[in-house]
């Protein structure tokens, strides 16, 4: 048997905010709870649908300190540390690895985009530093930068990489990845996009760190439960609701539209506030209630207000 340490639905868990620098703890207590309820594989926190780039090194630390006490073990706990500076990374690791989280996830530093023999020092330079496994993020889209194969190649010797994350919805280059099997059997290969989770689990990937696990995490565990058996009516079935879900990303017209549609979604299932870090803000009504009506078709009864009907500390519901 080969051992691969992070496999099935992870999920990259938004930020729940109430203002630019303050948690909704309150919020991200219940969310755990949820996606943890719904049988997750595993947390991830400060990656994109996080906001990570957006919030400030006191609120990270104080976010990681958060999710891993809230969390208690029950499931890993993956951090992004990605950072433009070399020795933020490091620092934020190190604090991750106090606070008892699993691993670490890094992708290309942003801003200045790496070449492939820069960004092969930049991993081999940083990993001596770091107290956790490393998973390695590809996310060319925001990044500027892939993680291109041969480079994997040349990473694939050190032992504390221990997989990747593809967020580039090229299944093509996602077939490559498997190819890595032969140097790495032991590395977890995890899709990022959601939609392409069964295709991720043809290919002979591991699972997907998908972000509409923080609303449905019970639909992706099963999706993928379903793709591990075989079972490949079940697969279709739970991939038409995983598409109808798809829906909430086609509302509004920028690209920080994916985070608002997902944190609306918690807001309106009484989960967390929606509020963004800036420069974002969250969905105006009309936006809200077009996420309201996708939900309802994956999950009747969702109230027009979340926070109607969201309980307090005691368990009481809130006026």
């Amino acid at each position: 048997m080969i051992n691969r340490q992070f496999t099935g639905i992870i999920s990259p868990l938004v930020t729940p905010l109430h203002d630019r620098d303050l948690l909704d703890e309150d919020g991200l207590c219940r969310l755990i709870e949820h996606v943890i309820g719904g049988s997750v594989n595993g947390i991830f926190i400060l990656g994109t649908t996080g906001e990570a780039p957006s919030l400030g090194y006191r609120l990270r630390r104080e976010l990681i300190d958060r999710v891993c006490g809230l969390v208690s073990g029950r499931v890993p706990v993956l951090v992004g540390i990605t950072d433009t500076a070399f020795v933020e990374s490091v620092s934020l690791a190190r604090h991750a690895a106090n606070a008892g989280a699993a691993a670490v996830v890094l992708s290309a530093p942003f801003y200045f985009p790496a070449g492939q023999t820069e960004l092969t020092g930049y991993v081999r330079n940083i990993v001596e530093q770091l107290p956790l496994p490393l998973m390695l993020y590809n996310m060319p889209g925001l990044t500027k930068v892939w993680f291109e194969p041969e480079t994997l190649r040349n990473l694939a010797d050190i032992e504390r990489v221990v997989g990747i994350k593809d967020s580039s919805g090229d299944l093509e280059y996602f077939a490559r990845l498997m190819n890595l099997r032969e140097l790495r059997p032991d590395w977890s290969i995890l899709m990022g996009p959601e939609a392409f989770l069964p295709d991720a689990m043809r290919l002979g990937g591991d699972g997907a760190v998908a972000g509409g696990a923080n609303v449905f995490p019970t639909l992706f565990v099963e999706c993928y439960c379903a793709a591990l058996a075989g079972d490949a009516a079940r697969v279709a079935a739970l991939s038409q609701t995983i598409n109808e879900f798809q829906r909430i990303y086609e509302i509004g017209k920028y690209a920080s539209r994916f985070i608002k549609a997902t944190k609306c979604a918690l807001s309106l299932l009484g989960l967390c506030d929606d509020f963004m870090a800036e420069p974002f803000h969250r969905f105006h009504p009309p936006e809200r209630e077009r996420v309201r009506v996708v939900l309802e078709t994956v999950k009747p009864g969702v109230p027009r207000d979340g926070f109607s009907t969201c309980p307090d500390k005691t368990g009481k519901i809130q006026s």
